[in-house]
């Protein structure tokens, strides 16, 4: 994610703003590590496990598709510099994982989520909430959010071919940079969401991940 400005006037923002979201959705993304797979050893997967691995990556490309959307918007609207930049270089490092998850896909010979745009608008919006809430909310929705997904990437690991190494290895990473995007968020001083709202945003998690496997 660049580094967003607020010196521009509002329809070179929008036009920015435009831009990234397309990349994002069609699938262009550069990350600026290495990717974890490649150390990995590459191993014979049969057709059902070739599919079961893809359809776990398409759902995490489009958790990175979202992370993207809402890392976005919250470090568009932030309150402060110091939360902008935290919530930029986050985004950063989601871009790692959405190109990473994007050439394992492309390995496993399948695609990203053809609903891509639709998961994309609606973090998005999501993020725009959050942000236009307050800093401690905004921060406070960052941390239940990384914490839904540890859960969902760890319940990934059991779910992978034992051995899919460079899926495993791509996931295991991704999770690492999770729990320390949530830290951070904690450490801000990230307001604690109220239940109702974490139900809602495990509902909604629940629609995403079980769609995006097969679309």
């Amino acid at each position: 994610m660049e580094k967003l400005t607020r010196d521009i006037n509002p329809l070179d923002n929008l036009i920015a703003g435009f831009d990234r979201a397309l990349r994002v959705v069609g699938g262009v993304a550069k990350a600026s590590r290495p990717n974890p797979g490649a150390a990995a050893r590459d191993c014979e997967l049969n057709d059902q496990e070739a599919r079961h691995s893809a359809g776990l990556m398409r759902v995490n490309h489009v958790g990175e598709v979202c992370a993207q959307a809402l890392y976005d918007s919250q470090a568009r609207y932030a309150g402060s510099p110091a939360m902008r930049a935290q919530f930029e270089e986050a985004g950063r490092e989601e871009q790692d994982h959405l190109a990473w998850t994007a050439e394992r896909l492309a390995e496993l010979g399948s695609q990203p989520s053809l609903l891509n745009p639709l998961w994309y608008a609606g973090a998005y919006a999501l993020g725009t909430v959050a942000a236009r809430l307050g800093d401690p909310q905004s921060l406070g929705f960052v941390v239940e959010t990384e914490r839904q997904v540890e859960a969902h990437l760890n319940s990934h690991l059991d779910k992978l071919p034992p051995q899919d190494g460079k899926s495993r290895a791509i996931v295991e990473q991704m999770r690492v940079d999770e729990i320390e995007h949530g830290a951070k968020a904690q450490a801000m001083g990230a307001a604690e969401m109220p239940l109702p709202v974490k139900m809602a945003m495990q509902a909604m998690s629940k629609v995403m991940t079980t769609t995006a496997y097969y679309i």
